[in-house]
């Protein structure tokens, strides 16, 4: 890791697979174009679509999943601009509310959106209205998309029945934000494993920078564990540009950590190339 422009950062060790899908990554703004939203928690520095792109040339990266973050609010416009840009190789997560109709979900699926994402995270504000939860899940349901459902470790346990009767596949973001220093066998983590196990259970073996410090050591039995358990339905992401993350961060050094994760090529073509593109309906 270095605290250097990304512009002067290193290429990584690790040579990724053609193909390879960053399956959690943003892009703010820039806000004179796409602003920010009144309510938001943070606000971010512009990180718009080419400095998404230029990141993705510095580690090989061929393919993105753009999740919209909460500092835009339900204003969709800046991920579905970058979608737009590079149509066969971006697609999106959406944040949404109560108010989206039929025709606004068929826009956002126009525009290479393929799931919605809700925040339970604290300082992002907390969990949402369960019965607006529930009448989106319904609305997108027939669609073919999932939900990306993004923890705090204290939400794991209680709200595991709810995620065990979701009609539809979701996702957990970041290894379920857990606590590394509970090690592999605290009740949380279990918990996540077993979701993992569900046929409609997806989790994101990013967020290794959230939950250790580098050189995010600790990061990785975990991550380990949950490719083992759901060899085929996990997926790896940068979280670029890393929003409210206090420490400098090389996405390098976490494109060296996925050799860490996953032992074998096959394990890797699965985790980065595979998962992604049967999810997000990407060509082989």
């Amino acid at each position: 890791m270095n605290d250097q422009s990304p512009t002067h950062r290193r290429k990584p060790a690790f040579v990724l697979p053609a193909g390879s899908c960053d399956a959690h990554c943003h892009v703010f703004g820039p806000g004179s174009v796409f602003p920010y939203a009144p309510s938001r928690r943070y606000t971010p520095e512009d990180a718009p679509k080419e400095a998404l792109a230029a990141l993705h040339e510095r580690l090989g990266i061929d393919r993105a999943v753009i999740v919209q973050a909460s500092c835009h609010g339900t204003d969709n416009r800046a991920m579905l601009d970058a979608i737009a840009w590079r149509p066969q190789n971006y697609r999106g997560v959406a944040v949404v509310d109560d108010t989206f109709d039929d025709r606004a979900f068929q826009e956002l699926d126009d525009g290479g959106v393929r799931g919605v994402r809700f925040n339970f995270v604290r300082h992002l504000g907390g969990a949402p209205d369960m019965d607006a939860f529930n009448r989106v899940i319904d609305r997108i349901r027939g669609r073919g998309w999932h939900v990306v459902l993004h923890f705090d470790a204290a939400d794991i346990m209680p709200m595991a029945d709810i995620v065990r009767g979701l009609p539809l596949p979701f996702v957990i973001d970041h290894m379920g934000r857990i606590d590394t220093k509970l090690g592999t066998d605290q009740p949380a983590f279990q918990t996540l494993l077993d979701l993992a196990r569900l046929e409609n259970g997806w989790v994101k073996v990013c967020g290794s920078e959230r939950i250790s410090s580098f050189p995010f050591d600790a990061a990785v039995p975990f991550a380990r564990a949950l490719v083992e358990t759901s060899p085929e339905r996990t997926l790896w992401g940068t979280d670029f540009p890393h929003p409210n993350l206090k420490e400098p961060v090389d996405e390098a050094d976490l494109v060296d950590l996925v050799a860490r994760f996953s032992l074998t090529a096959e394990e890797q073509q699965c985790l980065l190339v595979k998962n992604p593109a049967r999810l997000y309906g990407f060509n082989n």
